[in-house]
């Protein structure tokens, strides 16, 4: 099962409170938005990745709770990107005077602003492209520190600002350097 994209643009155009209220009113479904306008409808995570995932966040947020630098969203949360678009990474953090800098009112809705760090993990339906195009968008719109995780391939690129994609192969940990200070991602999990 693949992504579904729906160009609504000749048609319809969603304002930003339109498009929360959507996603409000239709929880059962995962949606995001590009920043040509076009609906993204994804299919849930199977056990593997939802697994692989869980181990992720869980090694972000003890090394968080442990710096307490900032704060990490699971892959629920979506984001309101500066240059358009509204996306949900697999993991994300914020650093804390980013998020503090906020309103009360957008944090709770989609935070407008991208996260500092991004992982996107690829589950079996993902397109490669697809993602790739995804953390490029991230970057585009200030992200720092981007992983695409890549487990059929055991791969892991790096996305960082001004600087070209760096292709890991079968790492077995990864440091998150000055953007998120001693943390190490253990792939123990993950590749297996």
């Amino acid at each position: 099962m693949s992504n579904f994209i729906l160009d609504l643009k000749p048609f319809l155009y969603l304002t930003d409170d339109q498009y929360y209220e959507l996603c409000r009113k239709h929880p059962d479904l995962k949606l995001e938005r590009n920043r040509a306008g076009q609906l993204i409808i994804m299919p849930p995570t199977g056990g593997e990745t939802g697994r692989k995932n869980a181990d992720i966040i869980s090694q972000l947020v003890v090394w968080n709770k442990k710096k307490k630098l900032g704060v990490v969203f699971d892959s629920s949360t979506e984001f309101k990107l500066p240059l358009g678009g509204d996306r949900s990474p697999d993991a994300a953090w914020i650093k804390l005077e980013h998020w503090r800098s906020l309103s009360d009112e957008s944090k709770k809705k989609f935070p407008p602003l991208c996260p500092d760090f991004i992982i996107e993990l690829r589950s079996e339906s993902d397109s490669l492209k697809e993602l790739r195009a995804k953390m490029q968008e991230y970057l585009d719109n200030g992200m720092a520190l981007g992983w695409l995780i890549d487990p059929q391939n055991q791969q892991v690129e790096v996305y960082k600002q001004n600087q070209d994609i760096e292709t890991i192969n079968s790492p077995q940990t990864l440091s998150g350097g000055e953007i998120l200070p001693k943390f190490i991602l253990d792939f123990a999990e993950i590749w297996n």
